[in-house]
């Protein structure tokens, strides 16, 4: 398989939903409104990555492009959980990609204890040799979930032989006390 000419239309998908969903930030800011936008992050999985999942999920290489949905990715922070739907209906709203399906780990946590708003997208990438559909994942998420998520993240892979049930647990509870936190803040906002 050619990998470079693989991932072009990715990367090129990333850096121009990057430009797109952070312009979303400035619109507010240049209508007087506080953005629900904090930041935006992208990034195109890496090789070893897709390599890894091919193996693990015994997929083909022919079919990539359609069985991972996240190997154009983009993350969309918030500071408050009610901005996580602001920045969802502003998506549905949009033209420029058309929406393939929705998640809302939000109000329904994974087990784990993972929180986020989860869209693929299928964009259509502009290359030399014609258009491109390409599927993207969105994920909208405050600080800290994505503070949280980190931190899952970096302990699973210190542990790789896997997490014991009492720590397991203890990020559960974390996560449950930190969307409670959450939820007590975004109530701030809404009487302040």
């Amino acid at each position: 398989m050619d990998w470079n000419r693989f991932f072009e239309p990715y990367s090129q998908t990333v850096d121009e939903l990057k430009v797109k969903l952070r312009y979303l930030r400035v619109q507010y800011q240049q209508n007087g409104q506080s953005s629900p936008v904090e930041f935006v992050t992208g990034r195109v999985k890496t090789r070893a990555s897709i390599e890894e999942k091919i193996v693990r999920r015994h997929l083909h290489e022919d079919r990539l492009a359609l069985d991972l949905q996240d190997i154009a990715g983009l993350r969309v922070m918030t500071k408050y959980i009610d901005d996580i739907y602001t920045v969802v209906e502003a998506l549905r709203q949009r033209t420029d990609f058309t929406i393939i399906e929705e998640r809302d780990y939000v109000m329904n946590a994974k087990p784990s204890g993972y929180r986020s708003y989860h869209m693929v997208i299928e964009y259509p990438v502009q290359l030399y040799s014609g258009e491109q559909k390409v599927l993207a994942e969105i994920q909208i998420r405050t600080l800290a979930m994505n503070f949280w998520a980190t931190i899952d993240q970096d302990l699973r892979y210190k542990h790789s032989d896997g997490l014991s049930e009492a720590l397991q647990q203890q990020l559960t509870d974390i996560s449950e006390q930190t969307f409670a936190l959450e939820q007590e803040l975004s109530e701030m906002k809404s009487h302040g």
